[in-house]
């Protein structure tokens, strides 16, 4: 089977997710695949078993939603960023924990209190892109996740305008939700994929390790494939800013934000893929790469013996053990 990864998508509510597109049906301990609509994206899910898993593929995604999306407005990520409670949940207590790890690796590179910069460059909701300095300024004073901590199970802000968007990892975290539900049914083998963010376990219907094909960072490119590697009992996920981009006076500006200038940042590194122990950390990982830059992207991968695959802005490769 063959996955393309694609650029990042955002979360959206949870009555927007469809029920399954396709469901083939066991007889028997048969390989069934599953695909459907969630966070504006694609996910496939392809796994041996004598039962469908459908409805719990669909549970955990909504189970997801319903606590992650900064645009459901029936969230609780809704209610905390608005001030409507402060309580969390297992979920933000489990991304909250890796984003503060991954934001201490990077130097706070990584960071996920960005939302109010993300709208003020047209990415998200609100598509308000402007380069005004002293706009940008204010809001840099709304960035920080140090500017938080968790209590128990209580968020506190030193600011209550500071907000959350997950979307870095979210997806990431999503596959790993699912792919542990398979394991706990007993599932040996299987292939979770959201959006380009992959976790795969054992063999594919071929009797095969896993191969999944990494698109060309094109973005004239139409599923176009720069390599394709093999993957088992891992997880993979891409970030890029060669798709979402916008144009503003002529002049281009990818999707990675920095928590420190509060710009786009300016990168060597046009495609970044990961392969991790779980999807979470690779999908963290990768969008850290593209805010960091080549020297030090390669300096954290292998810091942390994390396989890797770095397209620059000049088209070279630079990869290991992927």
């Amino acid at each position: 089977m063959r996955a393309i990864l694609k650029q990042k998508t955002l979360l959206l509510p949870a009555a927007l997710l469809l029920a399954l597109a396709s469901c083939s049906r066991p007889a028997g301990s048969e390989y069934i695949h599953e695909e459907g609509i969630a966070w504006n994206t694609v996910y496939h899910v392809t796994y041996r078993s004598s039962e469908s898993l459908a409805d719990s593929i669909i549970a955990v995604i909504n189970e997801i939603d319903l606590s992650l999306s900064p645009f459901n407005p029936s969230s609780r990520m809704t209610a905390l960023n608005e001030n409507r409670t402060d309580s969390v949940d297992g979920h933000f207590i489990a991304v909250y924990t890796k984003s503060r790890e991954i934001s201490r690796l990077t130097g706070g590179a990584f960071d996920p209190t960005l939302a109010p910069l993300i709208r003020a460059w047209g990415f998200g909701q609100g598509h308000e892109v402007s380069s005004d300095t002293l706009r940008l300024d204010s809001l840099l004073q709304l960035v920080g996740i140090d500017k938080t901590a968790l209590q128990g199970n209580r968020l506190v802000k030193e600011n209550p305008s500071i907000e959350f968007n997950f979307s870095a990892l979210a997806k990431g975290y999503g596959v790993d939700c699912v792919a542990d539900m398979l394991e706990r049914n007993g599932v040996k083998d299987y292939l979770v994929e959201i959006g380009g963010e992959i976790r795969a376990k054992g063999k594919n219907p071929n009797g095969e390790v896993w191969r999944i094909g990494i698109d060309q960072p094109d973005p004239d490119s139409d599923g176009d494939i720069q390599c394709v590697v093999t993957l088992t009992d891992a997880a993979l996920a891409t970030s890029g800013n060669y798709r979402n981009f916008h144009e503003v006076d002529g002049q281009r500006f990818g999707h990675t934000i920095s928590a420190t200038t509060g710009r786009p940042v300016t990168t060597d590194v046009l495609s970044a893929t990961i392969m991790a122990p779980t999807c979470v950390e690779a999908d963290a990982i990768a969008t850290s790469c593209m805010a960091l830059g080549k020297e030090k992207a390669v300096a954290l991968c292998d810091s942390l013996r994390l396989g890797y695959l770095l397209i620059l802005s000049d088209y070279t490769v630079i990869s290991k053990n992927i």
